[in-house]
């Protein structure tokens, strides 16, 4: 009986277990499963709330392409109105089409004048007032601008040989403190385009610094010349001419205004003296007051002409007022009777007289300081100049390799005539004189360049001489001591150097150990940068 209860309990005890256990599990199975779901549903949710995130910068994102392609559609719609409005503009006349302007341009009545009131062709290009052709890094803040104008000549061009004379003249601070800009002043662009890369390509260094700026007008800022009329008895073609003259100009002092305090005008056919710079400079600081508006270093038209940078906008507006009436050096005169002169006294009395003498006196002393820079056609203010020095030098025959200039041969500077004047020289080039009958010198002197062509000298240039006897010239002096070095050079043709030139001279002693002479000759070693002239020749006979 007892073992039958125990039998009970212990079925009881594992029943009660096995409920619990039941009861537990289901508990648990139950917990387990809420939680799953309570994940699933936070996903749902958030991926709920991640596909509206994205359908909201889709729409974003779509009004914004919407936008880009309403502006598109917007610019090709002006671009085409604009074509039109041009298309109109242009059959409109240059009248009508300023009267437009002067009112759409401002909502003031009244308008003051500008460029396109004188030029009012300009406004049917908008590019009109770009350089076509610029090299350069457009340099700003120097002392010195230096206008250098360049057209295209039938014959020679002398821009490469002009530069070359201003920037060897220059040191190097002075470099630092000017800038050059040259004006290929011509409407075929392909011209221009070959000018400048030739310029690029001979001045590679000063482009580079900034020392040389190249510029050429467009096409388009020219206005049609065929419509001008003539005047003071010139021909159309020279009124054209003359006219293109001033609007180069005014394009060149508009392009340099902004990059120094003061603006020289030059032309490309001129040569500088020695410390020009340094010198204008000093000699415009030096002025005892700032009310001048033009310093004068020539008397040539406008080359060697000073302007204050401040003062290029009033002269520019008054050479476009009347640029198809005058010419510049006249239109010159007028701006300052306008800005000078009392117009009720006459021209030699009073405040006319005393300005008058001031600009003269400013003249005079910029000549009697510098002499800076001329042209190759005589200037007065120089004075008579001994361009050529005779001597009576022996009989021979004078050849040479150089191209002669016109009527300066070398025959006349060989005889002491004239000066001898050839076109620029390259390596191998000589002079060449030739005695008829040998003969012994003790000297020789011979000149380069004169007065008015200080530039035009012979560099790199030897000096050689053809003994007669060339046997014993060559035991008794090309053998120099124990070493038997040599003492002179020999060339290929027997030829003996015994001399070069030095800032355009060469002189010295001929060796009498040479005995007689057959010939002499100078020897160009290397390319020149200018045109040479040959004002001395002395080689008298012993």
């Amino acid at each position: 009986m007892r073992l039958r209860n125990v039998s009970f309990l212990t079925v009881l005890l594992f029943g009660l277990c096995g409920l619990v256990s039941l009861s537990w599990y289901t508990a648990f199975s139950s917990s387990r499963g809420k939680n799953v779901v309570d994940i699933y549903q936070r996903e749902f949710l958030a991926l709920r709330e991640r596909l509206h995130s994205a359908e909201q910068e889709n729409l974003r994102r779509s009004k914004e392409l919407n936008l880009v392609l309403e502006e598109i559609k917007r610019a090709i719609a002006e671009k085409q109105a604009l074509r039109d409005i041009n298309r109109t503009w242009s059959s409109l006349s240059e009248e009508t089409r300023l009267k437009l302007w002067n009112v759409s341009s401002s909502k003031n009545v009244l308008q003051l004048p500008s460029i396109f009131h004188h030029l009012p062709h300009l406004l049917n290009r908008e590019d009109s007032l770009q350089p076509a052709v610029h090299l350069g890094q457009g340099r700003t803040g120097v002392s010195i601008v230096m206008g250098v104008p360049s057209v295209k000549r039938e014959v020679h061009s002398y821009l490469t040989d002009t530069l070359t004379s201003l920037m060897s003249e220059l040191s190097a601070a002075e470099k630092d403190d000017c800038v050059i800009v040259v004006l290929i002043a011509e409407a075929d662009q392909q011209y221009a385009s070959s000018v400048a890369d030739n310029l690029k390509r001979l001045f590679p260094a000063e482009i580079q610094s900034g020392l040389l700026e190249v510029i050429s007008p467009s096409v388009h800022f020219y206005p049609d010349f065929s419509r001008l009329r003539e005047s003071f008895g010139d021909p159309k073609e020279r009124v054209r001419w003359r006219t293109k003259q001033n609007l180069d100009y005014c394009f060149l002092m508009m392009y340099a205004q902004s990059k120094g305090t003061y603006y020289v005008q030059l032309e490309d056919d001129i040569v500088a003296r020695p410390n020009f710079f340094t010198t204008m400079k000093n000699f415009a600081l030096q002025q005892p007051s700032e009310d001048w508006m033009i310093l004068e270093f020539s008397q040539l038209g406008f080359i060697g002409k000073m302007f204050k940078s401040l003062d290029l906008s009033l002269i520019v507006e008054f050479m476009l007022m009347f640029y198809k009436d005058k010419p510049i050096d006249w239109l010159l005169d007028h701006i300052m009777w306008v800005k000078v002169c009392n117009p009720e006294k006459d021209a030699v009395s009073g405040s006319n007289r005393n300005h008058q003498k001031q600009r003269r006196s400013i003249l005079n002393e910029g000549f009697t300081m510098i002499s800076t820079v001329y042209n190759t056609i005589s200037d007065k203010d120089f004075g008579k100049q001994t361009l050529h020095k005779g001597h009576a030098n022996p009989l021979a025959e004078v050849t040479t390799s150089l191209k002669t200039y016109q009527h300066f041969t070398l025959e006349k500077a060989y005889l002491g005539e004239d000066f001898f004047w050839a076109f620029t020289p390259v390596a191998g080039d000589f002079i060449r004189i030739r005695f008829f009958t040998p003969v012994r010198i003790e000297r020789f002197f011979f000149r380069s360049g004169n007065i008015e062509h200080p530039g035009d000298k012979l560099f790199n240039t030897s000096v050689e001489v053809l003994p007669f006897d060339n046997i014993q010239a060559e035991k008794e002096a090309l053998i120099e001591g124990k070493e038997k070095t040599p003492k002179y050079h020999r060339t290929e043709d027997g030829f003996i150097r015994i001399g070069t030139f030095h800032n355009g001279i060469a002189e010295g002693e001929v060796d009498p150990s040479f005995g007689p002479l057959e010939a002499m000759r100078l020897s160009v070693i290397t390319d020149s940068p200018v045109w040479v002239i040959l004002s001395e020749v002395r080689s008298p006979q012993s």
